[in-house]
């Protein structure tokens, strides 16, 4: 499986999309084939004419005529920007032309300043409401000051960004709004937008997607990651924020405006392959609320509502056929992921509260076979009471099982099946 690094410090996360009560399927845009819809643009036209006003407009403007009948996202987005502006002189009063407002877009690294924790703070309030006791500078720091090392890397003789970023719009000399963004060797992600109240009718969340998929166009990285903007879905995950480095969840509302960029791919969560989100897929996650497109291929399912399968039919310890090339899980969940809104699974308390990812049957993650076979579990490094040792130096641990979630082999086990074989052996667990 390939770990997917959220925006929480160096933490990694691998969603458990089949049990989830809201589904996080990766989501990405192809750049170079990016096409801005009518509203994209007419957020984009709008916010050029409030920053550089009418007067400017009217007086200095060039090539308004072919402007108005192409559109060049490059130009679009940065013809605004202060330093990339003309100034031509007035002919009457031989001053300089300038714009109503001063706007400039810098990309900085991503370390603290109060600067930027004032405004997330301005953000969480007016955005998610929350309370000041819920909102500190540690855990600011923790989840969007903490990123990827920055470096650079060498493609075909141009320099590429690596790392975690902070893309910072400051208007008149204020930072009004952020994009927390990671660049790895093939994509631009974002991970998270905050942005002023005073800006809040502008729709930044479209201006700052346009922007970071012209960078992503321009430095070559072929694929742009949609993160969280102003998404929190806490009413929808039991209290938990869900601040995303590219997922789509179909049941939250707020972010459906991420199908409205095109074309978009969603990553089939059993076999790792990325299908397009067009109409089709998006029938079958209307209809369902888990979605494997490979799997509905494999059984001809159709895009339509399923009948209630019979629990008692299946069973969970039926190893299925041989797949090639194809991770697909055993028989038991050929139907029953398909159930529409899982109904029939409250009656059987083993499938609705499985004991550990490995009965869960958890679409990515290893078997216990495979874990036994490709990771030397024992020999995991572990931070201990200040001491690092191996698992297998625990009290206990030849005795322990790895299906026992409540003991250290099986809670070891289950880590390792989601994180793989070279993880575990570059990593130290501990424990805090």
């Amino acid at each position: 499986m390939a770990p997917v690094k959220g925006p929480s410090g160096t933490y990694y996360y691998k969603p458990d999309i089949r049990n989830s009560c809201c589904p996080q399927y990766a989501i990405r845009l192809e750049v170079a084939l990016f096409k801005s819809s009518r509203d994209q643009r007419q957020a984009l036209n709008r916010w050029n004419k409030y920053l550089l006003g009418p007067d400017y407009i009217s007086k200095a403007a060039r090539d308004k005529k072919w402007l108005r009948n192409n559109f060049d996202l490059g130009h679009s987005v940065c013809c605004s920007e202060n330093e990339s502006l003309p100034k031509p002189l007035d002919p009457k009063s031989k001053e300089h032309i300038r714009p109503a407002h001063d706007f400039k877009v810098n990309l900085e690294p991503d370390k603290f300043t109060e600067e930027k924790f004032l405004l997330f703070k301005n953000f969480q309030k007016n955005v998610h409401r929350e309370k000041d006791s819920e909102i500190s500078r540690d855990g600011f720091k923790f989840f969007l000051c903490s990123g990827l090392k920055q470096s650079t890397t060498d493609d075909n003789g141009k320099e590429k960004k690596l790392g975690s970023y902070h893309q910072c719009y400051r208007l008149d000399g204020k930072l009004v709004a952020m994009g927390v963004l990671d660049f790895l060797p093939h994509c631009v992600s974002s991970v998270y937008l905050m942005y002023h109240q005073d800006v809040k009718d502008w729709e930044l969340g479209k201006l700052s997607a346009l922007r970071e998929i012209l960078l992503a166009t321009e430095g070559g990285y072929g694929y742009y990651y949609m993160g969280e903007s102003t998404v929190s879905v806490r009413e929808r995950c039991h209290d938990q924020y869900v601040r995303d480095t590219g997922y789509y969840i179909h049941s939250c509302t707020k972010m459906r405006y991420k199908a409205t960029y095109h074309p978009q791919y969603l990553l089939d969560p059993e076999t790792y392959t990325w299908d397009a989100l067009n109409p089709d897929l998006l029938a079958r996650l209307n209809l369902r609320k888990y979605v494997s497109l490979s799997r509905e291929r494999r059984l001809n399912i159709p895009a339509e509502p399923l009948p209630t399968p019979d629990i008692a039919e299946y069973s969970v310890n039926d190893p299925p056929p041989p797949q090639e090339n194809e991770r697909s899980g055993d028989s038991s969940w050929l139907f029953s992921d398909y159930v529409d809104a899982q109904q029939g699974l409250a009656s059987n308390p083993f499938l609705v509260n499985p004991r550990s990812i490995f009965e869960a049957k958890t679409a990515g993650a290893m078997t216990v076979e495979e874990v036994e076979r490709d990771i030397s579990l024992g020999e995991w490094r572990v931070n201990f009471q200040d001491m690092e040792v191996q698992l297998q130096d625990l009290v206990g641990w030849d005795e322990s099982e790895m299906w026992d979630s409540h003991s250290w082999k099986g809670m070891a086990a289950q880590l390792a099946a989601l994180l793989g074989p070279e993880l575990v052996r570059e990593t130290i667990i501990t424990f805090s």
